[in-house]
């Protein structure tokens, strides 16, 4: 492929966790891309890719023209982040989004891909969700994220095609590695304690490995520009018992150590299931991996891992030290 043929792409926030795993494979397949990124987590890219140190509501049309697609994926990240700062939650997360979609669609860019969350759909009991069931997340952070895909799919049309990627809780290794999340953070504790605590083993979560993350990206870069819509995307829907069981099982095998499950029954109103059938049919999504092949990847990482305790892993603890 010439080179000036190639897709431009802009990521929003793409230094981050999904980011700094996603860049890596979008050069693999012949992109063009640019990050735009504060860096808050540092800079773990390629580096070849053109990284711009900048707040996104800084970013102009002017600035976003010859790309072909944004992919955003800035941000905060989790329930922590909203919860410490509802406010910074909304602009964010919900009013970035909708700002730079008007500005992007301004420039001529053809796609903007969201990194949406399944936490809009708040409590579910017994039923598994698809993209037309009702979303009733009270918290901050469900809140945030389905007002930035209705800003974002404001801007929809004939000429500006909207993704919105309803993503489940992202789990594996990045070069950007967080242990803020489900199965990392048993996996962190079983490394340090020998033991995982589970809050309440019978609520559901979407499990996401970040390898099929980054496929759900390629998939709804690689769609017909006629195509939009939200799409559900997961790996599988585990109660949070079954994951505990899962890292324990992996990590005894590996280690060939016995680690203890330390079992509470702390209520918890996030609790869902998601159909990914929507994804599957019209992005041809399909998911890889399993839990084990996903502890399997942290262990082939484990030297790359300097501190568990290191506040960089964790993001609500480089947000607070932020104090923006």
């Amino acid at each position: 492929m010439e080179e000036n043929q190639k897709i431009r792409i802009l990521v929003g926030g793409g230094a981050g966790y999904i980011g700094s795993a996603l860049v890596p494979v979008l050069l693999e397949h012949g992109y063009d891309v640019t990050v735009i990124d504060l860096l808050w987590f540092g800079n773990h890219l390629p580096k070849e890719v053109t990284v711009i140190q900048k707040d996104l509501f800084d970013c102009k049309a002017e600035e976003m023209k010859g790309y072909d697609q944004f992919i955003f994926l800035a941000g905060l990240s989790n329930d922590p982040m909203a919860e410490f700062s509802p406010a910074k939650n909304f602009i964010y997360n919900a009013a970035l989004p909708a700002y730079l979609a008007f500005e992007a669609k301004k420039a001529g860019i053809k796609r903007f891909i969201y990194a949406s969350s399944c936490s809009v759909y708040g409590y579910t009991v017994n039923q598994l969700y698809d993209e037309n069931a009702p979303v009733t997340c009270e918290y901050p952070y469900g809140i945030s994220k389905l007002q930035g895909e209705r800003g974002v799919f404001q801007m929809h049309d004939n000429s500006f095609s909207c993704i919105a990627l309803r993503q489940g809780t992202v789990v594996g290794y990045s070069p950007r590695m967080r242990f803020d999340l489900i199965i990392n953070t048993m996996f962190k504790s079983c490394m340090i304690d020998g033991k995982i605590t589970i809050n309440n083993p019978s609520i559901w979560r979407p499990v996401y490995d970040i390898r099929d993350a980054v496929s759900a990206y390629i998939r709804a870069l690689q769609a017909d520009y006629s195509l939009n819509g939200i799409f559900n995307v997961t790996s599988g829907n585990y109660t949070v018992g079954q994951v505990g069981d899962f890292v324990q099982q992996q990590v005894e095998k590996r280690q060939n150590r016995k680690i203890k499950l330390d079992i509470k029954n702390i209520q918890d109103f996030r609790n869902y299931k998601v159909s990914i059938e929507k994804a599957k049919t019209l992005l041809g999504f399909q998911p890889q991996f399993s839990i084990t092949e996903t502890i399997d990847n942290l262990f082939d990482h484990l030297d790359e891992i300097s501190d568990f305790g290191n506040d960089m892993y964790y993001n609500i603890n480089v947000f607070k030290k932020l104090k923006i």
